[in-house]
C-alpha cells in the first residue's frame, strides 16, 4: 500500500485510513505550518518525522490519553513537589519562554540518536504559540530552566507533545501543575498521543481511536480559557 501524498492545497486524509503498521501513520507531505497543525490536531492527526524526511502525519489506534481526574499524583511525588515549593529559589512558569523548552525536548538524549523535534517544527509551533494555540509549563531554579513540557491547545482540549528534565521527577512535577491548571479551566484530557510506561504509571491509558476523535470534537469547539490570565500554582 502506497503512502498518500497531500500536497500543501490539499486537506489530510481522514484517520480512519491510517496504517496498522507502523500504527497510525497516515500521509506524508511538505507543508509545516501553524494552520496545518491546527487542521492535524482538529482531526486528531499530529507530525512526527526526523531530520531529512517528508513530513510525516499520525493518527495511532488505540490512542493514549489522560483524563485530569484520574491523574495519579503518587505520595513520593506530592512529597518531591512540597519541598520545592518551600524553597523561594523554584519557581513554576506558565509560557514564559516557550522557544527554549522546545530546544529543550529537543536536545540529544541518552539512547536515542537524534531528535524528532526539527528547525522546521520548533518554527511551525512558535508560530502556533503566538497564535495562542500552543503552551509550555516550566521548572525554573533562580531563573535557569530546569524541567518543562509544551503542548498545543484547541478550545478546552489540550494535546501533549513533548517533556524533559533535568532533575529527578522534574517532568512529573510539570506534568502536575499541568493537570492541576487545566482542571481548573475546565478542561478533562490530555492527548498523550503514544503508549509508554511512564504515562501509565501517572494515570493514562489508551481508548479507541473513534471514541478519541469523538471526544476531542467536542472539546475542540468549547470556549477556550483566556490563557493571558491563567495563573500556575504549585500541584
Amino acid at each position: 500500500m502506497r503512502l498518500p501524498w497531500v500536497r500543501a492545497s490539499e486537506a489530510l486524509p481522514d484517520p480512519a485510513q491510517a496504517l496498522v503498521e507502523p500504527n497510525g501513520l497516515l500521509c506524508a507531505g511538505l507543508d509545516l505550518d501553524a494552520s496545518r497543525l491546527l487542521e492535524a490536531y482538529k482531526a486528531g492527526i499530529f507530525p512526527w518525522y526526523s531530520e531529512g524526511q517528508a513530513v510525516l502525519w499520525w493518527s495511532p489506534n488505540p490512542r493514549m490519553v489522560l483524563y485530569c481526574d484520574q491523574f495519579r499524583f503518587h505520595r513520593s511525588l506530592r512529597k518531591r513537589v512540597r519541598a520545592l515549593s518551600l524553597d523561594k529559589a523554584w519557581t513554576l512558569h506558565l509560557s514564559c519562554d516557550f522557544k527554549a523548552v522546545m530546544q529543550a525536548c529537543a536536545a540529544p538524549r541518552r539512547g536515542q540518536a537524534g531528535t524528532w523535534i526539527t528547525a522546521a517544527m520548533i518554527a511551525a509551533y512558535c508560530s502556533l504559540h503566538e497564535l495562542g494555540h500552543a503552551q509550555s509549563i516550566e521548572l525554573r531554579y533562580r531563573h535557569e530552566l530546569k524541567a518543562g513540557l509544551y503542548g498545543v491547545n484547541i478550545g478546552q482540549m489540550f494535546f501533549g507533545e513533548s517533556m524533559f528534565t533535568t532533575l529527578p521527577d522534574g517532568s512529573k512535577i510539570v506534568l502536575a501543575a499541568l493537570v492541576a491548571l487545566l482542571a481548573r479551566e475546565g478542561f478533562t484530557m490530555i492527548d498523550c498521543q503514544q503508549q509508554t510506561e511512564h504515562l501509565a504509571l501517572m494515570g493514562a491509558k489508551p481508548i479507541p481511536r473513534d471514541r478519541y476523535l469523538m471526544q476531542i470534537r467536542d472539546l475542540c469547539q468549547r470556549p477556550p480559557p483566556d490563557w493571558s490570565s491563567c495563573e500556575l500554582h504549585w500541584p
